[in-house]
C-alpha cells in the first residue's frame, strides 16, 4: 500500500465517523424531544402530586414507571381518561400493575 491509498482510507474512514457522530446526534435530538412531549402531556394529565409519585416509582423501577407513563398517555390519546388523575388515583393504578408478592414466612423449630 503507498501513501495516497493509505491517505484515501484515513479520509473515507474519517468521513464514515463524522455520518456516524451525526447520526448519533440526531437520535440524541429526537430522543430528548420525544422526551419533553410525554412530559408536557403527563403534565397535562396528573396533578403535582401524582407527577411527584411517578417520579418517585421511576427512581425506584424505572421500567414500570415508563410502562404507567405510556399506558397514561395511550388512554388520554383515546379519549378515555375524563380528567387529570390525582395521587389516589395513580396509587390504585400502581397498585394493579405491581405484581403480587408471595409472603415467605420461616417457621424456627
Amino acid at each position: 500500500m503507498d501513501d495516497s491509498e493509505l491517505e484515501a482510507l484515513r479520509q473515507k474512514r474519517m468521513a464514515e465517523m463524522q455520518q456516524s457522530g451525526q447520526q448519533q446526534s440526531e437520535a440524541k435530538e429526537r430522543a430528548k424531544q420525544i422526551e419533553i412531549q410525554k412530559q408536557a402531556m403527563l403534565r397535562q394529565i396528573l396533578t403535582p402530586e401524582a407527577r411527584d409519585r411517578l417520579s418517585n416509582v421511576r427512581v425506584a423501577n424505572p421500567e414500570m414507571a415508563n410502562m404507567v407513563e405510556m399506558q397514561l398517555i395511550q388512554l388520554a390519546q383515546s379519549g378515555r381518561l375524563t380528567g387529570m388523575i390525582n395521587d389516589p388515583m395513580l396509587r390504585d393504578i400502581l397498585m394493579k400493575v405491581t405484581p403480587q408478592r408471595r409472603e415467605i414466612t420461616i417457621e424456627r423449630r
